[in-house]
């Protein structure tokens, strides 16, 4: 697999040092709580020996683009088990380099929020990302022997949030939008699994998910409340610009083009998906993908008030639709 270097991102933080420890959030506290309880071990909790599939294929063949499409009834098995693997590949290095993003960004909210409820918490979620980082490393290096570069889009959507310096801003675009993106990916590729192991690897990492979405839930309510109509219209359009970095440009060229297909092939690929996403013509995986993220991400953010009429247009450029008042 390609090594890839290091890339620095210069930021400047400014560190809260708390001197109460007493619990003044119960809420916050509780997630801690639950956090210490749930923790578990990637080393000794995944069943790595397990055999994977005869055929070798690692999802659902529904979940690639091409399926069902002449591109695919051209394809031999042989390569439409490869298109599989590198398909599930570059989706789980996605997911990856979004973890060691989330912990990057996580291990700054400790810095940066103020409290200890909020501190303690992040540091749980500190342990998390780590974790997850460290067990998608392992599967695409143990089972799959393939991994991808990190996408355009997430790496803008990541140096934003590792240059930010207010806490809510690192979390609206960390817990609210990319990890709520995330537990709607690995929810689909938990179910569509053909792999044990790497159905084991999503049922454990969505164990974590659910607690990070829940620190934004309890934590941005009040900045939101207080925010002035000038910081309102601010946290709506940086909202508005994690959510455009998030849902565009996630499209897996480098499997395809690993497999041979030329360029016209790879823009008939990108009009085969647009055409079957509007006519909602999914697998049923792909169904429950879009309805976790409306659900989830978009409710949520409206719920706490970060979405509006006025950025009605741009959410409406991305396929949301503002859920009724």
């Amino acid at each position: 697999m390609e090594h890839m270097e290091p890339r620095p991102i210069p930021t400047t933080m400014t560190t809260m040092f708390e001197y109460d420890y007493a619990t003044n959030e119960a809420d916050l506290r509780r997630l801690y709580e639950n956090a210490k309880r749930d923790q578990w071990n990637a080393s000794k909790d995944i069943p790595w020996k397990e055999p994977g599939t005869a055929d070798g294929r690692v999802i659902a063949d529904e979940l690639i683009d091409i399926y069902g499409s002449p591109l695919w009834e051209r394809l031999s098995e042989a390569q439409r088990v490869e298109l599989n693997r590198r398909i599930a590949a570059w989706r789980l290095s996605t997911l990856m380099y979004g973890e060691q993003g989330a912990m990057l960004a996580c291990s700054q909210l400790v810095d940066v929020v103020e409290g200890a409820d909020h501190k303690f918490f992040q540091a749980t979620q500190v342990m998390d990302e780590a974790r997850h980082n460290e067990v998608l490393d392992r599967y695409l290096t143990e089972r799959l022997g393939i991994r991808y570069g990190m996408p355009k889009n997430e790496r803008d959507l990541f140096d934003s949030i590792l240059t930010e310096s207010r806490w809510y801003l690192k979390t609206i675009a960390l817990q609210l939008v990319a990890e709520t993106f995330a537990v709607a990916l690995f929810k689909m590729m938990g179910e569509s699994a053909r792999d044990p192991v790497l159905g084991e690897v999503c049922k454990r990492v969505l164990q974590d998910e659910s607690r990070h979405m829940g620190f934004g839930m309890l934590s941005l309510p009040r900045v939101v409340a207080e925010a002035s109509e000038t910081e309102r219209r601010e946290l709506e359009d940086y909202t508005c610009f994690a959510l455009e970095k998030t849902l565009t440009g996630f499209f897996p060229a480098e499997a395809y083009q690993d497999l041979g297909f030329s360029p016209a092939e790879m823009d008939e690929i990108r009009r085969y998906r647009r055409e079957t996403a509007a006519s909602n013509d999914f697998a049923p995986f792909r169904k429950y993908f879009r309805k976790d993220m409306h659900s989830s991400m978009v409710q949520n953010l409206a719920r706490i008030g970060l979405l509006s009429d006025r950025v009605r247009p741009r959410l409406e450029r991305l396929g949301i639709t503002l859920p009724a008042r």
